[in-house]
C-alpha cells in the first residue's frame, strides 16, 4: 500500500512535468518570472484550501523549489474556519497521498459569518485571509500564496464591468496593508482551469469544492452546482468561446492594453482625471 502510494504520488509530479508542461506547467513558469514572484531569501506560505487549484499549486512550488534556480523555502498552511470532520480529513488525505506536509490551524470563521446576511462570502474571504496573514508572519514568511488561476483573472474583468461598473482585474501580486513586509502571490496566474481539471480527473483526484460551509454538505459536488455571479460570467465566457477561442486572451490582455487617451476617465486612490481635464489644451 504504502509502495503503491508512493509510485502515485511520483506519476502526479511527473505529470506536471511532462503531460501537463503546455498547460499547467510552462504558463505557472511564466507567471513566477514575468511578475517577479519569487525571490531569493524567500519564505512562502503556499496556502492549502482543499480545493484542486491550491492543491496543485502546492505540488508546482514543491516542484519549482525542486527543480528551480531560486533559493526559497515553503511552509504548507492550511487554516480549519470550521471543517466538517469529513471534510477535513478529506484535505489531510490528499496532502498524503501527494506528499504535502500540510501546518494546519484552526480558527471559527464559519462561525463567525454563520449568520451574516449582507455578503457573508466576501466577509468569510476576507477574514480568512487575515489570519492566514497572521499566522504566516508568525511563522517567519514574508509572503502567502493563493491559488487564483486564469479563469479566475478573467471572470474578476468581467465581473467588475458587468456588475461595479468598473476595469479593474485579481492582480498576481499585492503589497499587504494590513501586515508590514507581507506580499500575496497568485502562481497559478496563468494556468488555465481546464488544465487544472485536466490534472485531477486525469489522477482520479477528488478534492473539495468550496472551503465553505453553505456547500459543505455537497463536498465533492460539482462546479456548476452552486449558481453566483462568477458562475453566470464563466458561462458567458464559455459562450463567447464557441465563436471566438481567443475571448479569454482577449479579456486579459484588455487589461495590460489600456490605451489611457481612449477613456473616458480613471483614478488611483484619491486621485482622479477626467479626459475634459486636458481636452482644449
Amino acid at each position: 500500500m504504502i509502495a503503491s502510494q508512493s509510485e502515485k504520488q511520483r506519476e502526479i509530479e511527473r505529470s506536471i512535468i511532462k503531460t501537463y508542461r503546455k498547460s499547467i506547467w510552462r504558463p505557472f513558469t511564466r507567471a513566477l518570472k514575468e511578475y517577479e514572484l519569487i525571490k531569493d531569501g524567500d519564505k512562502i506560505a503556499v496556502c492549502i484550501s482543499g480545493g484542486k487549484d491550491s492543491m496543485l499549486m502546492a505540488k508546482c512550488m514543491q516542484e519549482i523549489r525542486r527543480h528551480g534556480l531560486m533559493d526559497f523555502e515553503l511552509v504548507f498552511l492550511c487554516m480549519d474556519p470550521g471543517y466538517a470532520p469529513e471534510n477535513r480529513q478529506l484535505i489531510e488525505d490528499n496532502a498524503d497521498l501527494l506528499g504535502i506536509p500540510l501546518t494546519i490551524f484552526e480558527s471559527q470563521i464559519f462561525d463567525a459569518v454563520a449568520d451574516i446576511e449582507q455578503n457573508p462570502c466576501y466577509l468569510c474571504a476576507r477574514m480568512r485571509r487575515g489570519h492566514l496573514y497572521a499566522n504566516a508572519k508568525e511563522r517567519g514568511c514574508n509572503k502567502i500564496a493563493l491559488g487564483h488561476h486564469f479563469n479566475d483573472v478573467i471572470e474578476t474583468i468581467l465581473m467588475g464591468m458587468l456588475y461595479s461598473a468598473k476595469v479593474e482585474t485579481m492582480m498576481p501580486k499585492l503589497h499587504s496593508q494590513n501586515f508590514e513586509g507581507m506580499e500575496l502571490i497568485r502562481p497559478m496566474y496563468l494556468v488555465p482551469e481546464d488544465a487544472i481539471k485536466s490534472w485531477r480527473d486525469h489522477h482520479d483526484l477528488h478534492f473539495l469544492r468550496c472551503a465553505c460551509r453553505m456547500t459543505e454538505a455537497i463536498g465533492l459536488a460539482n462546479d456548476e452546482d452552486q449558481p453566483s455571479k462568477r458562475e453566470e460570467v464563466k458561462r458567458l465566457i464559455a459562450e463567447l468561446k464557441k465563436t471566438n477561442p481567443h475571448v479569454d486572451t482577449n479579456i486579459y490582455n484588455s487589461v495590460r492594453n489600456i490605451n489611457l487617451g481612449t477613456v473616458i476617465g480613471y483614478h488611483k486612490d484619491d486621485w482622479s482625471y477626467s479626459f475634459l481635464d486636458d481636452y482644449d489644451s
